[in-house]
């Protein structure tokens, strides 16, 4: 019975985000997936799950693994159920807590009891007939068989169900005359009722319409069930004193580590559901290759999460692209024109790494990513009153923390980074930046309008936002790898408009 943790292997979930994850988490949208992830699932308290990222490859594995067991119908299926179960026992539990009558109590207390015994053995069979092959659910399966067999949980499973078979062989009569209401033991009689039925059928002709009534069930009792229910308790004086005292030293019944897998398998079956929706609208996902060691990165097909999700909504359109870094290739300079795609771009760079690390299947047909330790982003702020400090100046602190605290494994994303300087500053600071980055031997996306911050060298690689080449002014979204050339879109809208140098030469010489 040595089992810890579904997320984790050997150790159950005590981290916390990093300083720097408060920054890329708002800068690559992340939060609004992460939103979206747990909508509905708000009761397991899920978002710091998706905020922590792992550290080793063996802890991805291991999520991996989970994963795979998970993509079965049946496994997931014998999950779900169990999580509902567990969910009724926790309404039936607080239920319990709430109503007035000591009999009710324990009567809500017992079916709790119950439900929670019948969902432990199911998922105790369950596990085993779908032959998991992930460590964490073959640990959890044995645990689980483990507790199953126990002699305290037998216990409590053999005790409930004898309890409440006992409360449903509870026969009594209530008799009522005027407003006066009695109770007494029960006493066979004819079922009047039914032999009325049985006289008249012979003349039923199709169908007729159902004159019985449907007494509304609320959890309170009135005070008329209230006092009936306590007469009643008095036939069966034994019963119900064993009833109130099945209760006393029970209250702690559910098992923690069932209570921690309860709420830790939510991880997976809330992302599975998640991307499901989206892969019914023709989106692709993978298990990423995530590696400690090398800079390569590919990413076949990839898109931004956050936009995805939003344009599934609306049936728009998601147009995917391909990252690709090879052998000394650590920078992917993008350039291109305005609303081209070049942040989304950069986004979707950030989230496939921040995805990859938390062992989850991430946008696109095919990736191998860098198992980073931290994520660096900067991104444009609005300017606040009360800070004494321009955008240059946050830019160039923020960037100098974020350099100094850096390593080798680290990720920077810089998006239109000394946008509010002039051309020549912005190539200077940019260049000393890019440099830095080389240096530490880093990975960096700098989505930038200085084209020549592409041609440092082999480290850096030129993608491009394409246009229509029928119609400049029209986007298509995708991100190529070739030489940046700026003047390019200017030309091509000019020539549209029938503005360049050479055309008003023309029309001016008329």
């Amino acid at each position: 019975m040595g089992f810890e943790s579904i997320l984790f292997p050997g150790a159950a979930f005590d981290g916390r985000p990093s300083e720097a994850a408060a920054d890329y988490l708002e800068d690559l949208h992340l939060n609004e997936i992460i939103a979206a992830v747990v909508e509905g699932h708000e009761p397991y308290d899920l978002a710091a799950f998706y905020r922590l990222p792992l550290r080793t490859e063996d802890e991805v594995v291991y999520r991996h693994e989970l994963l795979r067991d998970l993509q079965g119908a049946g496994l997931r299926g014998h999950v779900e159920t169990f999580a509902a179960a567990m969910r009724r026992v926790r309404e039936e539990i607080a239920l319990a807590g709430k109503l007035h009558n000591r009999y009710q109590k324990a009567i809500w207390f017992l079916d709790a009891v119950v439900d929670y015994c019948q969902a432990v053995r199911a998922l105790a069979r369950a596990i085993p007939a779908a032959s998991p092959r992930s460590r964490g659910m073959v640990a959890f399966g044995s645990y689980l068989r483990a507790y199953a067999a126990s002699e305290q949980f037998s216990q409590l499973d053999a005790r409930s169900h004898d309890l409440r078979d006992s409360l449903r062989d509870v026969a009594y009569q209530v008799q009522i005359r005027g407003s006066r209401v009695s109770v007494r033991a029960y006493e066979p009689e004819p079922d009047y009722s039914r032999e009325i039925e049985e006289a008249f059928a012979r003349f039923r002709q199709g169908d007729v319409k159902d004159y019985g009534v449907t007494f509304p069930s609320y959890p309170e009792m009135n005070h008329v069930e209230a006092e009936v229910l306590e007469r009643v308790a008095k036939l069966q004086p034994d019963l119900f004193a064993s009833l109130e005292a099945f209760a006393v030293g029970r209250q702690d019944f559910v098992d923690g580590t069932l209570v921690r897998f309860d709420r830790e398998v939510q991880f997976y079956l809330a992302y599975m559901a998640f991307i499901r929706r989206l892969e019914g609208a023709g989106l692709a996902f993978c298990l990423p290759d995530m590696r400690l060691d090398g800079k390569g990165v590919l990413a076949e097909g990839s898109y931004d999460l956050a936009l995805a999700q939003s344009l599934a909504k609306t049936g728009g359109k998601v147009v995917p692209n391909d990252v690709r870094l090879e052998g000394d290739e650590r920078i992917l300079v993008i350039s291109g024109p305005n609303q081209g795609g070049k942040t989304t771009f950069a986004r979707t760079f950030g989230q496939l790494h921040h995805l990859g690390r938390l062992g989850l299947p991430v946008p696109g047909r095919r990736a191998h990513l860098l198992l980073c330790d931290e994520i660096y982003t900067i991104f444009a702020r609005s300017e606040q009153v009360e800070d004494q400090r321009g955008r240059l100046q946050d830019e160039l602190l923020r960037l100098k923390a974020i350099l100094d605290a850096a390593t080798d494994r680290s990720i920077l994303i810089l998006n239109e980074t000394f946008a509010s300087t002039t051309l020549e500053d912005a190539r200077l600071l940019g260049k000393a930046a890019l440099e830095h980055v080389i240096r530490k031997d880093m990975l960096c996306v700098y989505v930038t309008f200085v084209d020549e911050l592409s041609t440092l060298g082999e480290a850096t690689v030129s993608m491009v936002g394409t246009v229509d080449p029928d119609d400049p002014t029209v986007r298509t979204y995708e991100i190529l790898r070739r030489p940046a050339d700026g003047l390019a879109y200017a030309m091509a809208v000019a020539r549209k408009r029938g503005v360049t140098y050479e055309m008003l030469k023309r029309r001016l010489e008329r």
